[in-house]
């Protein structure tokens, strides 16, 4: 397999700190094409359906990926498509029903002893199963005073033993308002946890930075990362050392996939996935069905072949390595373990 990092004369360090790999992350469909050799037959379905969620991906995810293989796991994730376009029955604009568990700006509250903040709307990479692809973050942003009230809400709820920074991404936001969130919740008795949900070490590893470690590991609350991997190919040598520092700072470090058809939809596939996660110090925790989210149906699995995958997968692999299989269904009390 030839990739696009063997063929450059650039490394990752080459584009710069994070924040400038965040910013000059590719948008444009002929560009990324173009760098991976494909087809340009690819390009009018791309620029179509980037009208309704736009492209984005930065370089150091790019240099995973492999030349001239339009069915490359790491593309099919990112790259815009025409299926994308297309009306499917039960697909809608909000899959999980959050607008309906938001009680204040920037809060979604579904589930009994944790919430959600959403931080940023921002992503370093558009995921295009991403069930929040339609999530009105105008609407939910964290100012002044949304974030008073915020904090007001939790302050409270004395049940909110942990709170979940979420986005969009929330590392798309600096350490520095990150640290301010992080020393504010330090002062709620109650909230005894903080936990981020984030794809950027993933897509930029360059992301996990001594300032990042030393805000988040180095204060009272329990430090969890959960990240979102979907393919071995994601797990380099780069990934591999940012979660070494994370977990040599004492964070907790879990991930949720996704299932996806013709991405990793096979027991090798996900078996793979365990152990390049477990390698860089990672145990599998979720394997989400797919949100049932506009313009992204062509990624979904049947639930009889997911159990079945998930049984091959249990078969092959001790059980620290096996994820739960899940789905969301919006009003449940947590999320519905697939047996």
């Amino acid at each position: 397999m030839i990739t696009r990092s063997e063929l450059s004369v650039q490394t990752i360090s080459d584009f710069g700190c994070w924040q400038e790999q965040l910013a000059g992350a590719i948008t444009s469909p002929e560009q990324l094409l173009t760098m991976l050799q494909l087809s340009p037959e690819l390009l009018s379905p791309a620029l179509k359906a980037c009208q309704e969620f736009p492209l984005r991906v930065p370089h150091a995810y790019i240099n995973r990926m492999e030349l001239g293989n339009a069915n490359d796991p790491l593309l099919r994730q990112v790259l815009p498509v025409g299926e994308e376009c297309e009306h499917i029955e039960g697909f809608g604009l909000d899959p999980l029903a959050e607008q309906s568990q938001n009680p204040t700006d920037g809060v979604i509250h579904k589930y009994h002893g944790r919430l959600l903040l959403i931080v940023s709307g921002a992503c370093a990479v558009n995921c295009r199963f991403c069930f929040r692809r339609h999530f009105p973050y105008q609407d939910n942003r964290l100012d002044r005073d949304s974030w008073n009230s915020a904090m007001e809400y939790i302050r409270s709820d004395t049940s909110i033993k942990e709170v979940i920074l979420s986005g969009g991404d929330p590392l798309a936001t600096s350490d520095r308002r990150l640290e301010k969130i992080a020393a504010e919740l330090n002062h709620i008795d109650h909230v005894e946890t903080l936990r981020i949900h984030s794809r950027l070490p993933i897509v930029i590893p360059d992301r996990v930075t001594d300032d990042l470690i030393n805000w988040f590991a180095r204060q009272r609350l329990q430090p969890v990362m959960v990240l979102h991997a979907n393919h071995a190919n994601e797990i380099d040598d780069s990934v591999r050392e940012a979660m070494f520092r994370l977990k040599q700072a004492g964070v907790t470090l879990l991930n949720q996939a996704v299932l996806l058809k013709g991405i990793n939809d096979s027991a090798s596939a996900l078996i793979q996935l365990g152990e390049a996660l477990f390698k860089a110090g990672v145990l599998p925790y979720y394997l989400h069905l797919l949100d049932p989210v506009h313009g992204a149906a062509h990624f979904d699995i049947p639930e009889v072949k997911a159990t079945r995958l998930l049984k091959e997968v249990m078969a092959n692999c001790p059980g620290y390595l096996v994820p739960k299989l899940v789905r969301e269904i919006p009003g449940r009390l947590g999320k519905t373990w697939i047996s």
